[in-house]
């Protein structure tokens, strides 16, 4: 049973037996839960720690866990009406009202029912993370002289040093700062790139997080189509002439949604194109360490052919790790890089040194190759699965592109297809995928889904989620 799940069930079966216990009544001790319910100590721990966090039980320690006297009877709830009329006057006074819309990112980042199949994840599966060695790096970093004091605001030297030659080129530390993950690192670069009411420059479809970004900063995302090489540098140029942007945000090496990995010959393009507009490229390379066993050399990121300062490039340990390791990079060159270290200082102050000290360990442990080895045949193994059995059980669909990298599939539905329909009769079979709608600035051009093979147990797991997806299907398409 997975973890999660079981820890829910037992707290649900401990909320129903409190009525057993007066208000102050004790508990049966935590090994004494153990043997009845036949779970870990953990899981006892964290199901009682729920139910202490909803105010029905109350942990005393040494003494053990008691039924939490009646709760006094809740206040009157405030009349926050008010409110409505400050924002809409805010939004009103602005250029580009701040839409904040976290809907596209929490389908990724919400847990699913019990019995759910998750292939709306956007992590490792718990089983693919490399705990051990995580637990172990952060041990050790603990125990590090000084690890638990004020690190140097922008990272600590040897963990910029090996982002540094991670990217290759000429990048050097210097150019290199700390955030926490990926989306604070493009949220960063964002905010010191465009104003309030500038045009950004995005892929479609593209990652929903990054246009809740822009739209929360009052930017305005402009797509850029995308196929199986890329952006499209033709559109591209046009896209800069007509709107005057100065930024492109892209992901040119297993692009979310689509699987593209940006073409050598496109490559050099885009970067002209940026340069000639006086425009920067964001360069989101989430993914390069979740390549798949079958890629082949994969081409290096565009910062490393980049000597004119063109390209702020953001890279992270997460996608790789947990979602809980939030360690990520911010690389840029020339005047703007001073720009970027001014606002992560004001927003962030400094990734917590022993996260960095952890991130060091776990990297430079010889756990760490042989971790992103098993993720690369395991990623494989798992696309592969998926990819076979779309062909089973839709074959009256064009085959969607199999990338070499990454942890999802896109696949566009048949026309007329009620994506809204699909994704709630989905939910209803028992598995959870993400909608198409989220990942376009503009009107989609027609119904999509995205669907992660990297947030499951298991092939056996993806089978029958693809067979519960079938079934959907034939409920909203009759």
């Amino acid at each position: 049973m997975h973890d999660g799940s079981s820890v829910g069930e037992l707290a649900k079966q401990l909320r129903d037996e409190l009525d057993r216990y007066s208000p102050g009544g004790k508990l049966p001790s935590s090994r004494a839960l153990v043997e009845r319910f036949r779970v870990s100590p953990v899981t006892v721990s964290r199901a009682l720690g729920q139910l202490a966090a909803e105010g029905l039980v109350v942990t005393r320690p040494g003494a053990g866990v008691f039924r939490a006297e009646p709760q006094a009877a809740a206040a009157p709830a405030g009349d926050t009406s008010w409110q409505e009329v400050t924002l809409s006057a805010d939004a009103a006074a602005e250029p580009v009202p701040r839409a904040v819309d976290a809907s596209g990112v929490l389908v990724t980042l919400a847990a699913p029912a019990p019995g759910v199949i998750e292939f709306n994840g956007g992590y490792l599966d718990a089983s693919l993370q490399p705990e051990r060695a995580m637990a172990a790096a952060l041990a050790r970093a603990g125990r590090r002289p000084g690890a638990w004091g004020r690190p140097p605001v922008d990272g600590l030297m040897e963990l910029r040093e090996w982002f540094a030659r991670g990217i290759g080129g000429a990048i050097t530390a210097a150019e290199v700062l700390i955030t926490a993950g990926g989306q604070s690192a493009l949220t960063t670069a964002l905010r010191a790139l465009a104003p309030p009411g500038a045009p950004v420059l995005v892929e479609s479809p593209t990652y929903p997080g990054m246009l809740a970004i822009a739209r929360a900063a009052g930017l305005r995302p402009v797509p850029v189509p995308v196929d199986t090489d890329g952006v499209r540098p033709d559109l591209l140029e046009a896209a800069f002439r007509a709107t005057g942007a100065r930024v492109l945000v892209c992901q040119p090496l297993f692009q979310n949604p689509t699987g593209a990995v940006l073409s050598a010959e496109r490559r050099p393009e885009v970067l002209r194109i940026a340069r000639a507009a006086g425009a920067f490229v964001i360069e989101d390379d989430f993914v390069r360490r979740l390549v798949h066993e079958d890629a082949g050399p994969l081409p290096r990121p565009l910062a490393s052919d980049d000597r004119d300062g063109v390209v702020v490039h953001v890279c992270s340990l997460t996608k790789a790790t947990s979602p809980s390791f939030r360690v990520s990079a911010l690389v840029a060159r020339g005047p703007v890089l001073e720009r970027l270290r001014a606002i992560q200082v004001v927003d962030h102050f400094f990734v917590p040194r022993p996260l960095q000290e952890a991130a060091l360990e776990l990297v430079g442990s010889p756990a760490w190759p042989r971790h992103l080895r098993a993720v690369a045949g395991e990623l494989k193994d798992r696309r592969d699965a998926m990819a076979a059995a779309l062909r089973l059980r839709f074959p009256e669909l064009a085959m969607p592109h199999v990338p070499a990298g990454g942890y999802h599939l896109w696949q566009r539905m048949p026309d007329g297809t009620d994506e809204a329909a699909l994704v709630s009769a989905a939910l209803r079979a028992g598995v959870a995928v993400a909608p198409g709608r989220p990942y376009f600035a503009a009107e989609p051009p027609a119904a999509y889904i995205r669907l992660s093979f990297a947030a499951v147990a298991g092939t056996g797991e993806i089978a029958e989620g693809v067979r519960r997806l079938r079934a959907a299907c034939d409920e909203v398409l009759g």
